[in-house]
């Protein structure tokens, strides 16, 4: 029996300027294109620039008259995420929705940034909040809504306080559970600090549950020279309508946090299917690991001293 694919209805974005990171490919070029089409301004920051011009072209398939352009952005980088910010400053157009989607998974050798933070780390999060700190300016101007992208992994395991670069001893899966509990803390800290002095920022978390995206994946860059025995079982699974989602299910949360009028500054947007991993979206109970106000503090300083981006009212 065919499986009866999810969906949800996005309001119409005409006049919105939209900024999604990792849309090169997989979910991130699914959300990208659901925005162009309900009229949004997208702008698309990549690593890579020949797989970004390849989603341009996909989308721009998909919706003609999609208003979408590239931009370059590493986000294992501070300084590429400062060249970002300063030249989406210097356009001096408000950002409306920001989706923080990208993200890099279990390397299988402890790997780091140029500036040495270990790559999940200094990817998913601390290059996330560089950015939202660069982009401040613009988000508060479009009383934005952001929307980062966690993971089931945020429900697993723990932040290692005492060696967060993972120097002392590497476990790709722990490094990859902290990267998103650090986000997604900071995600929710973001909303709080909002609402505290006025910013007119709403901040959301979402998590897309389990699909055969390219996380897991054969990639060259991470050291992954062949598809992983996880994403092959995935992948199985999805095809046969098992348990998990697909590409097309696991972008509809970051999308219904983002878009939907109902979507709530300060909340949790995942599947709303059996254990969580694939379904139509809906909100959920947050995850232990992330409910810890001081945490969230804690990150948000700790970001702030590693980063030397001030994020401040």
């Amino acid at each position: 029996m065919p499986r009866r694919q999810s969906d949800i209805t996005v309001p119409d974005l005409t006049g919105k300027r939209a900024v999604v990171t990792g849309a090169s490919d997989g979910m991130g070029v699914g959300i990208a294109a659901r925005l162009a089409a309900a009229g949004a301004e997208v702008v698309l920051p990549v690593r890579n620039q020949r797989k970004g011009e390849a989603a341009l072209a996909s989308i721009r398939e998909a919706a003609p008259d999609a208003a979408v352009s590239l931009r370059e952005l590493d986000l294992s980088s501070l300084a590429s995420v400062a060249d970002l910010g300063k030249s989406l400053r210097a356009e001096d157009r408000p950002i409306h929705l920001l989706i923080n989607n990208a993200g890099v998974m279990t390397p299988p050798e402890r790997q780091v940034t140029v500036d040495g933070f270990e790559l999940q780390f200094g990817t998913n999060h601390l290059g996330h909040f560089a950015l939202v700190g660069q982009l401040m300016p613009l988000l508060r101007a479009g009383n934005a809504r952001v929307t980062s992208q966690v993971s089931i992994a945020a429900n697993q395991n723990g932040i290692n306080w005492d060696d967060l670069n993972w120097e002392r001893s590497y476990d790709g899966g722990r490094a990859y559970s902290q990267s998103k509990i650090a986000f997604g803390l900071f995600g929710l800290e973001l909303g709080r600090r909002s609402r505290a002095h006025g910013w007119g920022i709403t901040s959301n978390l979402s998590h897309p549950g389990i699909a055969p995206t390219n996380l897991l994946a054969a990639r060259p860059e991470v050291g992954r020279t062949t598809d992983t025995t996880a994403v092959k079982l995935i992948r199985w699974l999805s095809a046969r309508g098992i348990l998990v989602g697909t590409v097309e299910s696991a972008k509809l949360p970051a999308l219904y946090a983002a878009t939907s009028p109902d979507a709530a500054t300060e909340r949790f947007y995942g599947p709303s299917g059996p254990g969580h991993l694939g379904g139509p979206p809906a909100e959920q109970k947050l995850y232990g690991r992330l409910r810890s106000h001081e945490d969230a503090q804690r990150v948000w300083q700790i970001s702030e001293d590693l980063t030397g981006v001030r994020i401040s009212a």
